[in-house]
């Protein structure tokens, strides 16, 4: 467990307040509505960042879901290391789940989404088409907050179907979207699970933005992430921030070795290290600092 940041275990910290106010009512009333609606649908898309695959899953979906044929969307794939991309396709695909990287800003991967999903239910098509019933593709869109979800279903849809904030929980409602290519939506709010077990789930979702900065010390959290990128990515983060990294710096001496290079003082001299943690998660959340990705597989670790 990474330790020292600026706190004595912001991990801890993060996921103390995740467990005080991360499932409200409505994450409750969606795990009801996923369960009660998997009969309407014929598929599940189930969207996950893939900078994150397991951390950014709800580890009781598998249970939810049960047989339901699905598709796992790994989003925001553009921002995450290619190489890793290959790694959790084959992982998921090695357990028979269908896997499409997708990057819903630019609309790539949508056209293998699509012949994936009509993969996935080959026979009951083909059944359908003996009959002569040319019905719509039903399918649930799941993924817990700030994923992409709504601009996935949007791209979809090809219109500004689904609410989109930058922000955990928008969809608060059960909506259907139809879309030109045959299928028709069921979107249902964005869901977690009730309680934070694991303190790296909190960090890997403080890192990316899913959990938002002002229930977090952003100070903290970046710090965190420095201190793991000088480990596994030491040569990106000399490359961006022009910094030595020694082997016995802490994430916060990492933080003001950032904030000083880029000129970041106020009065007296002292570092805003504050700025400077706003900096470093924003050029992390955007990929300026590398294509990374923060898990892989267990088979490959």
């Amino acid at each position: 467990m990474e330790e020292n940041y600026l706190m004595p275990d912001v991990g801890e910290t993060i996921e103390a307040n995740l467990n005080l106010q991360w499932f409200p009512g409505h994450m409750t009333k969606t795990r009801r509505m996923i369960t009660e609606n998997l009969k309407l649908v014929d598929i599940v898309a189930e969207i996950v960042d893939a900078r994150i695959p397991r951390a950014s899953r709800n580890p009781m979906i598998d249970e939810l879901l049960g047989g339901k044929p699905r598709v796992i969307v790994l989003n925001k794939s553009d921002l995450a290391d290619p190489a890793a991309n290959r790694e959790w396709i084959a992982y998921y695909k090695k357990q028979g789940i269908g896997v499409v990287p997708v990057n819903c800003n630019a609309g790539k991967g949508f056209p293998q989404f699509q012949a994936a999903v009509r993969e996935r239910l080959a026979e009951k098509l083909r059944r359908n088409e003996e009959k002569g019933m040319h019905k719509a593709i039903r399918m649930m869109v799941v993924g817990n907050p700030n994923v992409g979800k709504s601009s996935f279903i949007n791209r979809l849809a090809g219109d500004k179907k689904a609410r989109v904030e930058d922000r955990p929980g928008v969809t608060r409602s059960k909506q259907w979207i139809y879309t030109p290519c045959g299928f028709q939506l069921l979107d249902t709010p964005g869901i977690l699970w009730p309680k934070f077990e694991d303190r790296d789930v909190a960090l890997n979702l403080a890192f990316t933005g899913a959990i938002r900065d002002d229930i977090t010390d952003v100070e903290s959290v970046a710090a965190a992430l420095l201190l793991r990128l000088s480990r596994t990515h030491a040569d990106a983060l000399r490359a961006r921030y022009k910094i030595e990294i020694g082997p016995d710096m802490l994430g916060y001496d990492l933080l003001e070795a950032v904030g000083r290079r880029r000129g970041f003082l106020i009065s007296g001299g002292e570092i805003d290290t504050e700025r400077a943690a706003r900096i470093v998660l924003d050029e992390f959340r955007g990929a300026v600092i590398g294509k990374i990705t923060l898990e892989m597989p267990e088979e490959t670790r």
